[in-house]
Protein backbone atom coordinates (compact mmCIF):
# COMPACT_ATOMS: atom_id res chain seq x y z
CA UNK A 1 0.00 0.00 0.00
CA UNK A 2 1.25 3.39 -0.89
CA UNK A 3 1.99 6.38 1.70
CA UNK A 4 -0.08 8.81 2.21
CA UNK A 5 0.62 12.00 -0.09
CA UNK A 6 0.82 15.19 2.06
CA UNK A 7 -0.41 18.22 0.73
CA UNK A 8 1.69 21.13 2.36
CA UNK A 9 -0.61 23.66 3.16
CA UNK A 10 -3.24 24.35 5.94
CA UNK A 11 -5.19 27.12 3.86
CA UNK A 12 -8.93 25.85 3.70
CA UNK A 13 -9.62 27.37 0.55
CA UNK A 14 -6.75 26.05 -1.23
CA UNK A 15 -7.29 22.41 0.36
CA UNK A 16 -10.66 22.21 -0.68
CA UNK A 17 -10.23 23.30 -4.17
CA UNK A 18 -6.41 20.44 -4.50
CA UNK A 19 -9.06 17.55 -2.99
CA UNK A 20 -11.48 18.02 -5.97
CA UNK A 21 -8.85 18.51 -8.31
CA UNK A 22 -6.66 14.77 -6.81
CA UNK A 23 -10.27 13.30 -6.19
CA UNK A 24 -9.72 10.39 -8.61
CA UNK A 25 -6.09 9.63 -7.55
CA UNK A 26 -5.55 6.61 -5.66
CA UNK A 27 -3.75 8.02 -2.71
CA UNK A 28 -4.77 9.14 0.31
CA UNK A 29 -4.71 12.85 1.22
CA UNK A 30 -2.90 14.08 4.57
CA UNK A 31 -2.80 17.96 5.40
CA UNK A 32 -0.20 19.62 7.86
CA UNK A 33 -3.51 19.56 10.35
CA UNK A 34 -1.83 16.54 11.02
CA UNK A 35 1.38 17.89 11.91
CA UNK A 36 0.08 20.72 14.14
CA UNK A 37 3.92 21.27 16.07
CA UNK A 38 5.68 21.16 12.42
CA UNK A 39 7.16 25.04 11.68
CA UNK A 40 6.82 26.36 8.97
CA UNK A 41 9.79 27.47 6.92
CA UNK A 42 11.30 30.16 5.68
CA UNK A 43 10.30 31.63 1.67
CA UNK A 44 13.48 32.22 1.09
CA UNK A 45 13.24 31.63 -2.96
CA UNK A 46 13.18 34.16 -5.45
CA UNK A 47 10.21 32.80 -7.87
CA UNK A 48 6.96 31.09 -6.97
CA UNK A 49 8.86 27.45 -8.24
CA UNK A 50 11.80 27.74 -5.79
CA UNK A 51 9.35 28.55 -2.88
CA UNK A 52 7.47 25.35 -3.59
CA UNK A 53 10.49 23.20 -4.09
CA UNK A 54 11.75 24.80 -0.70
CA UNK A 55 8.77 23.61 1.16
CA UNK A 56 8.24 20.62 -0.67
CA UNK A 57 11.42 19.34 0.61
CA UNK A 58 11.31 20.84 4.01
CA UNK A 59 7.92 18.90 4.26
CA UNK A 60 9.18 15.67 2.78
CA UNK A 61 12.00 15.76 5.13
CA UNK A 62 9.99 17.11 8.30
CA UNK A 63 7.36 14.17 7.64
CA UNK A 64 9.10 11.33 5.82
CA UNK A 65 5.50 11.28 3.34
CA UNK A 66 5.83 12.18 -0.51
CA UNK A 67 4.80 15.63 -0.35
CA UNK A 68 3.24 18.20 -2.79
CA UNK A 69 3.71 21.88 -2.03
CA UNK A 70 2.78 24.90 -3.98
CA UNK A 71 3.46 28.79 -3.72
CA UNK A 72 0.79 30.89 -5.41
CA UNK A 73 -0.06 34.82 -5.77
CA UNK A 74 -0.86 37.42 -7.82
CA UNK A 75 1.31 39.82 -10.42
CA UNK A 76 0.01 42.97 -11.31
CA UNK A 77 1.74 44.38 -14.36
CA UNK A 78 1.56 47.96 -13.78
CA UNK A 79 2.97 47.63 -9.93
CA UNK A 80 5.71 45.88 -11.76
CA UNK A 81 4.83 42.47 -11.07
CA UNK A 82 3.87 43.25 -7.24
CA UNK A 83 2.83 41.82 -5.04
CA UNK A 84 4.24 38.61 -6.75
CA UNK A 85 5.67 35.77 -4.02
CA UNK A 86 5.02 38.34 -1.48
CA UNK A 87 1.11 37.70 -1.92
CA UNK A 88 0.66 36.37 1.25
CA UNK A 89 2.34 38.65 3.13
CA UNK A 90 1.94 42.34 1.30
CA UNK A 91 0.84 44.73 3.30
CA UNK A 92 2.24 43.04 6.52
CA UNK A 93 1.66 39.70 7.90
CA UNK A 94 -1.44 40.69 9.86
CA UNK A 95 -3.05 42.49 7.04
CA UNK A 96 -6.49 41.19 5.88
CA UNK A 97 -7.60 40.85 2.59
CA UNK A 98 -9.42 43.87 2.37
CA UNK A 99 -6.46 45.64 3.36
CA UNK A 100 -4.71 44.30 0.69
CA UNK A 101 -7.04 45.26 -1.75
CA UNK A 102 -6.78 48.79 -0.49
CA UNK A 103 -2.84 49.45 -1.39
CA UNK A 104 -3.44 47.93 -4.63
CA UNK A 105 -6.28 50.57 -6.24
CA UNK A 106 -3.98 53.21 -3.88
CA UNK A 107 -1.19 52.09 -6.18
CA UNK A 108 -3.67 52.02 -9.56
CA UNK A 109 -4.70 54.58 -9.14
CA UNK A 110 -4.92 56.77 -12.52
CA UNK A 111 -3.71 53.96 -13.89
CA UNK A 112 -6.66 53.22 -17.28
CA UNK A 113 -8.47 49.92 -16.88
CA UNK A 114 -6.63 48.40 -19.75
CA UNK A 115 -3.29 49.25 -18.39
CA UNK A 116 -4.53 46.74 -15.19
CA UNK A 117 -3.71 43.49 -16.35
CA UNK A 118 -2.66 40.79 -13.75
CA UNK A 119 -2.38 37.02 -13.30
CA UNK A 120 -2.26 34.39 -10.73
CA UNK A 121 0.95 31.96 -10.59
CA UNK A 122 1.00 28.42 -9.44
CA UNK A 123 3.88 26.61 -9.25
CA UNK A 124 4.04 23.16 -7.46
CA UNK A 125 7.00 20.73 -6.49
CA UNK A 126 6.10 16.59 -5.75
CA UNK A 127 8.93 15.54 -3.27
CA UNK A 128 9.46 11.86 -2.86
CA UNK A 129 12.50 10.29 -1.22
CA UNK A 130 14.35 13.96 -1.09
CA UNK A 131 13.94 13.99 -4.63
CA UNK A 132 11.87 16.55 -6.73
CA UNK A 133 9.74 14.11 -8.85
CA UNK A 134 7.68 16.96 -10.64
CA UNK A 135 6.99 20.49 -10.83
CA UNK A 136 4.27 22.46 -13.16
CA UNK A 137 3.33 25.57 -13.12
CA UNK A 138 0.18 27.19 -14.26
CA UNK A 139 -1.22 30.99 -14.74
CA UNK A 140 -4.47 32.45 -15.72
CA UNK A 141 -4.48 36.11 -17.00
CA UNK A 142 -6.94 38.59 -16.55
CA UNK A 143 -6.72 41.87 -14.84
CA UNK A 144 -7.95 43.94 -11.82
CA UNK A 145 -11.27 44.90 -11.32
CA UNK A 146 -12.69 48.51 -11.33
CA UNK A 147 -13.64 47.21 -7.26
CA UNK A 148 -13.98 44.61 -5.28
CA UNK A 149 -16.54 41.90 -6.38
CA UNK A 150 -17.81 38.90 -4.81
CA UNK A 151 -17.90 36.52 -2.10
CA UNK A 152 -16.81 32.59 -3.30
CA UNK A 153 -13.29 32.26 -3.71
CA UNK A 154 -10.78 33.39 -1.11
CA UNK A 155 -7.67 35.63 -1.15
CA UNK A 156 -7.30 37.67 -4.31
CA UNK A 157 -9.88 36.47 -6.28
CA UNK A 158 -12.83 39.53 -5.20
CA UNK A 159 -10.24 41.67 -7.43
CA UNK A 160 -9.23 39.25 -10.10
CA UNK A 161 -11.32 40.01 -13.66
CA UNK A 162 -11.03 36.93 -15.85
CA UNK A 163 -12.83 38.80 -19.23
CA UNK A 164 -14.14 35.74 -21.01
CA UNK A 165 -16.94 35.28 -17.99
CA UNK A 166 -17.11 38.95 -17.29
CA UNK A 167 -16.93 38.77 -13.69
CA UNK A 168 -14.41 38.28 -11.17
CA UNK A 169 -12.85 34.52 -9.82
CA UNK A 170 -15.04 35.50 -6.73
CA UNK A 171 -18.20 35.71 -8.83
CA UNK A 172 -17.36 32.60 -11.06
CA UNK A 173 -18.57 29.87 -8.84
CA UNK A 174 -17.67 26.04 -10.08
CA UNK A 175 -16.36 27.36 -13.47
CA UNK A 176 -13.24 29.07 -11.43
CA UNK A 177 -11.71 25.22 -11.39
CA UNK A 178 -11.96 25.30 -15.00
CA UNK A 179 -9.81 28.04 -15.75
CA UNK A 180 -7.74 29.15 -12.21
CA UNK A 181 -3.89 28.84 -11.99
CA UNK A 182 -4.14 26.13 -9.33
CA UNK A 183 -6.42 23.86 -11.30
CA UNK A 184 -3.51 24.55 -14.59
CA UNK A 185 -1.12 22.84 -12.01
CA UNK A 186 -2.82 20.28 -10.32
CA UNK A 187 -4.11 18.66 -13.55
CA UNK A 188 -0.67 18.20 -14.46
CA UNK A 189 -0.25 16.92 -11.05
CA UNK A 190 -2.85 14.71 -11.66
CA UNK A 191 -1.94 13.24 -14.78
CA UNK A 192 1.55 12.30 -13.40
CA UNK A 193 0.50 10.91 -10.21
CA UNK A 194 -2.10 8.40 -12.37
CA UNK A 195 0.35 7.90 -14.93
CA UNK A 196 2.62 6.47 -11.87
CA UNK A 197 -0.39 5.02 -10.13
CA UNK A 198 -0.84 2.79 -13.28
CA UNK A 199 3.01 2.15 -13.79
CA UNK A 200 3.36 0.76 -10.28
Amino acid sequence: MSPPLLIATTNAGKLREIRAMLGDVPVELVTLAAYPKLMAPEETGATFAENARLKAQFYASATGLPTVAEDSGLEVDAMGGAPGIESARFGGIASTYPDKFAIIYSRLLGVPQHQRTARFVCALAFVDGGVVRFEARGTVEGEIAPEPRGSDGFGYDPIFLYPPFGCTLAEAGERKAEVSHRAAAFAQLRTHLLAAAAGS
